[in-house]
């Protein structure tokens, strides 16, 4: 097999500003420098002219880039910011939702060598970016694997919010994108084209594992990975839809991984993260930290066990302000159910108006604050209780991520411990095999 092509989705505006560092052909014209387009009675307005779509292909595929402007990047996150940034290959402008979308498209493994030094430091040990290699491969393919088998209708998508007065759950996951594979940000795959400089460590990872995936039962693996799973090893259907991948399953970060608690029930959760348990990714050293956290990322000190205060005021508006319903004052915030991690599926908002359970995962970690918690495995501590309504709540918590799949600071110990990256994978991704696709 050939190596696929992968269209990724950068930019959403109404205006996106571009430049082509070299001659693109579109339409048989060649062009060149500074463009600028605009959304216009729901069309692409380029040069005076409106366009369903536009497709600039580069002349030539090797040195052929173009720099989009005031690309988002952490979007909803603590540290969201925009930045220009350069890519390689093609560039796809599309009408989505009366704004413009910009989708970059190019090789699978040209696109892998951006993610890795996107998603991790460049400087990262090479069996460490080796295994990111493979799992940002995997995960990609079963993405477009998963969108045609949808598309044919060989695969249903479970995607059943409950939203009545009293219950609201649901999940984000890639199947928003319908007019690209996958996008740009955190919510797909972090990357950021030829922005960030690779280094010959990274196209070597790249290259010694090109084509070679996670499979199980002869698909290949949804491999999903965070930052810092806190400990245990989250379950895929406590953050997504209603079914089973058993190589995504409950395990200890660790090489003690027989010992671990059942994290569903309330106070020995409690106990798990108020403690500071021995495991891989509990490590403050920042050589390690360095290789998985980039600049912005290192912003953050503590996620292996964190700590997050508000008063009653600062809680109950940003509730009001993310969910758009008056709760009034917070009485209080219940677990209702926990998975394998410790990570809530679901919590009970009570308020002296109105109570409503919330979930999963990420929609906790929305609601309860102003970008994101760094996880769902937490607890609440009530403090200063004037008239049964509490002035100050305390949230602790652990790990930083969903928890589900390899735990990129637990890899990265690994590495620097002498694990090789194919036994790193196979240590994430339970009874899984690595295969060469292409």
């Amino acid at each position: 097999m050939k190596a696929p092509q992968v269209s990724v989705g950068i930019l959403f505006e109404p205006k996106i500003e571009f430049t082509l560092h070299i001659p693109y052909l579109i339409n048989g014209i060649v062009v060149e420098g500074k463009q600028s387009v605009l959304f216009q009675q729901g069309q692409i307005a380029w040069n005076n002219v409106l366009y369903d779509e536009l497709l600039f292909i580069p002349t030539n595929t090797d040195t052929g880039s173009f720099e989009l402007e005031d690309v988002t990047i952490g979007i909803n996150f603590h540290w969201e910011r925009k930045e220009n940034q350069k890519f390689r290959g093609s560039l796809r402008i599309i009408v989505e939702d009366d704004k413009l979308t910009a989708i970059n498209i190019l090789p699978v493994e040209e696109y892998l060598t951006s993610v890795i030094s996107s998603e991790m430091s460049a400087n990262a040990s090479l069996e460490l970016l080796k295994a990111h290699a493979v799992i940002s491969r995997s995960w990609l393919l079963a993405q477009i694997q998963k969108n045609k088998d949808l598309k044919s209708g060989k695969e249903q998508y479970s995607n059943q919010q409950i939203n009545t007065d009293d219950e609201y759950i649901v999940w984000y996951d890639k199947e928003d994108h319908v007019n690209f594979d996958v996008c740009a940000d955190d919510h797909c795959q972090r990357y950021q084209g030829i922005t960030k400089a690779s280094t010959s460590l990274v196209q070597q990872a790249v290259h010694q594992t090109e084509g070679e995936i996670l499979t199980y039962n002869g698909r290949i693996c949804d491999a999903r990975f965070s930052k810092c799973c806190g400990g245990v090893l989250e379950e895929f259907n406590t953050c997504w839809e209603e079914s089973s991948h058993p190589y995504l399953a409950k395990k200890r970060d660790s090489i003690d991984n027989e010992n671990i608690p059942n994290l569903k029930v309330e106070n020995l959760a409690v106990k798990w993260i108020k403690g500071s348990p021995e495991a891989f990714c509990n490590t403050t050293d920042k050589k390690i930290l360095s290789q998985v956290l980039n600049n912005y990322d290192q912003e953050t000190t503590d996620f292996y066990r964190w700590k997050t205060e508000y008063t009653q005021k600062e809680l109950a508006d940003l509730i009001y302000k993310n969910t758009q319903l008056d709760f009034g004052e917070i009485i209080n915030l219940t677990p209702i159910s926990r998975g394998v991690s410790g990570r809530l599926i679901k919590l009970k908002i009570e308020g002296t108006k109105r109570s409503r359970i919330i979930g999963k995962e990420l929609e906790i970690r929305r609601v309860l604050s102003s970008s994101h918690l760094y996880s769902s495995a937490f607890i609440i501590e009530k403090e200063d209780i004037q008239n049964n309504i509490p002035q100050k709540f305390t949230f602790k918590g652990a790990g930083w991520g969903h928890g589900v799949g390899l735990c990129q600071i637990g890899a990265a110990v690994m590495g620097e411990k002498g694990f090789k990256y194919d036994s790193i994978l196979l240590y994430y991704y339970i009874n899984a095999n690595i295969e060469k696709h292409y």
